[in-house]
């Protein structure tokens, strides 16, 4: 059962521009232990306010981390900058952040079975705690770059926040802060976590199952994920002939079928039948392939929260609500588009990125 608690200040839903997801793999060092990629996250960082601030005709950025940094000897903090009315007067309230953990909590919660429950155990225990400080260290760093930007961002950890799972299914999401955040001119950052399960004992449940249950109740006008590829291909776009697929249609029985590029008419009743996913252990690439009826997914093998399947299924699930779905590679013009709103009438052609869009066939 799913117990979502709302509350009476919740947002109009119509106000929710887009919710985001930052793609463990994009903002973080994948193959280096808890290293973040500074010059992603700060390219991210600076077009989220761009696309946040549009038709504002403020461009001043007025940071609102005043802590110290690494390195960094002065903590910024100029009073003064706070009596431009029109900076204060900046709407930021129509966006959510999600971002996943790359290469933070994956290898405690790998190395302890969090994902796969026991509580009980004290190894599953000890790496229940040392996932969430690393995953929470690495939202307060995201925080913090996004408050470097102008954009006041407010973290919210997902256990902290009543969020809890059944058998790996979100139970128990009371998302009252989110709204309450929102309405009060925030922007929520939310991010994958280790959470309680009440089959069994623990698990982690990822950004992507959070987009898309926030979705579900919040509908905003789009999501986007980026990631660290242009999108979805129809094999490891390392391949010399791999093929982005710029547009998946989701029907309502869940089937994809690949709209652009066209398949050729041979091969189309076999690509656009249902589509089975299965994992292979590989790189943590995004790509979907035609293998025997079926679409074959790549997922990292430490990866502990369903990697490229977990991706395309919840992308595929809020498409199915109505919702287009952008899956663009971040810190690129493409990502700045997607996060605009720009594509959401018509896709230019020289857009690199791949859309879900639910199939509405009439009659």
């Amino acid at each position: 059962m799913d117990d979502t608690h709302i509350g009476p200040n919740a947002i109009a839903a119509e106000s929710i521009r887009c919710i985001v997801k930052l793609g463990g793999a994009a903002i973080t060092c994948k193959n280096e232990l808890e290293m973040i990629n500074e010059d992603n996250l700060q390219t991210v960082s600076s077009q989220l306010r761009q696309a946040m601030i549009m038709g504002s005709c403020s461009n001043k950025v007025v940071g609102m981390d005043w802590s110290k940094r690494p390195g960094v000897s002065d903590i910024s903090c100029t009073v003064g900058d706070f009596g431009d009315q029109a900076q204060l007067n900046v709407d930021f309230s129509e966006f959510i952040v999600v971002h996943g953990a790359g290469s933070f909590g994956h290898f405690q919660a790998s190395k302890s079975g969090v994902h796969k429950g026991g509580l009980n155990q004290p190894l599953v225990k000890a790496g229940f705690v040392a996932t969430r400080i690393s995953v929470t260290n690495l939202n307060l760093e995201i925080v913090r770059a996004l408050a470097r930007e102008g954009i006041p961002s407010i973290g919210m950890s997902p256990f902290s926040s009543g969020w809890s799972t059944s058998n790996r299914n979100v139970a128990s999401a009371d998302l009252a802060g989110v709204a309450k955040a929102l309405h009060s001119g925030f922007i929520p950052v939310l991010h994958g976590d280790a959470v309680l399960d009440n089959k069994l004992g623990c698990t982690i449940l990822s950004g992507d199952v959070i987009i898309r249950h926030l979705a579900e109740h919040l509908k905003p006008e789009y999501v986007v994920f980026l990631t660290d590829v242009y999108g979805v291909y129809d094999c490891p776009p390392t391949e010399p002939n791999a093929v982005l697929l710029r547009e998946i249609a989701v029907d309502e029985d869940g089937s994809w079928s690949v709209v652009n590029p066209e398949v050729e008419n041979r091969n189309k009743q076999e690509y656009h039948s249902n589509l089975k996913s299965i994992v292979t252990l590989s790189k943590g690439l995004f790509f979907l392939r035609h293998h025997q009826h079926q679409v074959e997914i790549t997922v990292a093998a430490h990866d502990t929260t369903g990697g490229m399947e977990t991706k395309i299924t919840e992308a595929a699930m809020i498409a199915k609500l109505g919702i287009d779905v952008y899956i663009v590679k971040a810190a690129t013009s493409h990502s700045l588009r997607a996060l605009s709103g720009e594509l959401r009438h018509s896709i230019p052609a020289d857009w690199l990125g791949t859309v879900i869009r639910f199939s509405r066939r009439d009659g």
